[in-house]
């Protein structure tokens, strides 16, 4: 999010969010014992991180681990910002694709470049999070989102075979929804993860690098987004989502999928443990997402990094925090947390069985997100997208209209 675009009211919540976490700012000296205080904002939860953090002060007995959190993506990026502001930003936080440039460019984190820790880390990962050929993330792990689906509800449809074409899917949702199930849910309060897919299929249509040439600017948005767009829209246009997906959150639809009140979430491996906790005895299946000809395309990225905070006081207990998170027992344990698959060369990762056709896209080179996939990654640009989807959705603005306000956005640099 650009922090000169940032509304009033954007602020407003950050700073709620701040006050709500309040006492999680740059680590000091502890008063007790000696130790450093380390802090650490995450937007993975304290359920998930605890284990890692655990490990990690029982070898290093010196530093105690100041964690906080916000969910991702939008309340998270809001939270850091205004805490970067104020000076008051952990030693260790998440680097995502929403705010790498400002946080680059703004100097707010350490260049990573040639640290040990950073031995290990796939080179497609490390250069996700790199500007000029420097890294300013640490990123173990890279994930690939599609369609999940609940196979008993839609078996009970007398659906047995997944559909791979667009307009299939929109078929199977309104059979589901003319039987009394609610077909599909999907968030617009951030970037949609099937409509990803859709551009990165259109993308991958077109020889796979027309992002390059829309920031050179011998293409326009228009080239990529607009069928994808329209593609998109008909979730709307056709009743099977309505007005309320700018506002959802993925905590709901989460739930809902777990509760059976929906049949299709777009979801990734973060989403896995949590649901087989929830609802062990779902047979739930992941799919691509379906397109306009029928091969299907996952949208995905490597996963956001681990950066430090340029200003921190304690940048030897942060460079031994990120050591052990990159570090073998940590990838291993993380993977084990999360679900996530961990691309390090020391680590094999274990994936639920349910993760195998995310695995097989991501070796196949199937899958997308813009930001990643942006030449230059602009926060703005970013915002502006959303911003305009949600406009869209709520029918305020038709797929041209999108397209051509970010290449208003591009071309204000």
């Amino acid at each position: 999010m650009s922090l000169l675009r940032r509304s009033v009211a954007t602020l407003a919540a950050a700073a709620a969010v701040l006050a709500a976490t309040a006492g999680c700012g740059s680590g000091s000296e502890g008063s007790g014992g000696g130790k450093t205080k380390l802090s650490f904002f995450s937007w993975e939860n304290e359920q998930t991180m605890k284990p890692l953090i655990d490990a990690f002060e029982k070898q290093n007995p010196s530093i105690d681990i100041e964690f906080s959190t916000a969910p991702p993506v939008a309340e998270y990026i809001a939270a850091l910002q205004t805490r970067l502001v104020s000076g008051t930003a952990a030693d260790v936080f998440v680097i995502a694709a929403e705010n790498k440039t400002n946080l680059v460019q703004g100097g707010f984190v350490k260049d990573l470049t040639g640290k040990p820790f950073m031995a290990n880390m796939s080179k497609f990962n490390t250069e996700a999070w790199s500007v000029d050929g420097k890294a300013y993330g640490m990123s173990i792990s890279s994930w690939s989102a599609g369609i999940l689906y609940n196979k008993d509800l839609l078996a009970k449809a007398g659906v047995t075979e997944f559909p791979t074409k667009w307009d299939d899917f929109i078929a199977l949702c309104q059979k589901l929804k003319a039987a009394g199930t609610t077909p599909y849910h999907e968030s617009v309060a951030g970037m949609p993860l099937t409509f990803a897919a859709l551009v990165g299929h259109e993308n991958a249509r077109q020889g796979g690098d027309v992002d390059a040439q829309i920031f050179a600017g011998t293409k326009k948005f228009g080239d990529l987004w607009n069928g994808p767009l329209t593609t998109f829209n008909q979730l709307f246009t056709s009743g099977v989502l309505g007005k309320d997906a700018v506002s959802l959150k993925g905590e709901q639809i989460v739930d809902e999928f777990a509760n059976g009140r929906v049949a299709m979430i777009p979801a990734g491996p973060w989403d896995v443990t949590s649901l087989r906790e929830k609802a062990p005895k779902m047979n739930m299946v992941f799919a691509g997402v379906p397109t306009p000809d029928g091969k299907p395309f996952w949208g995905g990225a490597a996963s956001p990094g681990w950066a430090i905070n340029a200003k921190t006081e304690h940048e030897k207990e942060a460079e031994a925090f990120l050591t052990y998170l990159g570090s073998k027992e940590g990838v291993t344990l993380f993977n084990k947390q999360t679900a996530a698959m961990t691309t390090t060369s020391d680590v094999t990762p274990v994936i639920d069985k349910v993760l195998e056709p995310n695995l097989q896209a991501l070796k196949d080179g199937n899958f997308y997100l813009p930001q990643i996939a942006w030449p230059r990654v602009q926060d703005a640009l970013n915002t502006e997208a959303v911003a305009q989807l949600q406009l869209m959705v709520q029918g305020q603005a038709k797929p041209a209209d999108v397209a051509a306000a970010l290449d208003n956005r591009l071309a204000q640099g």
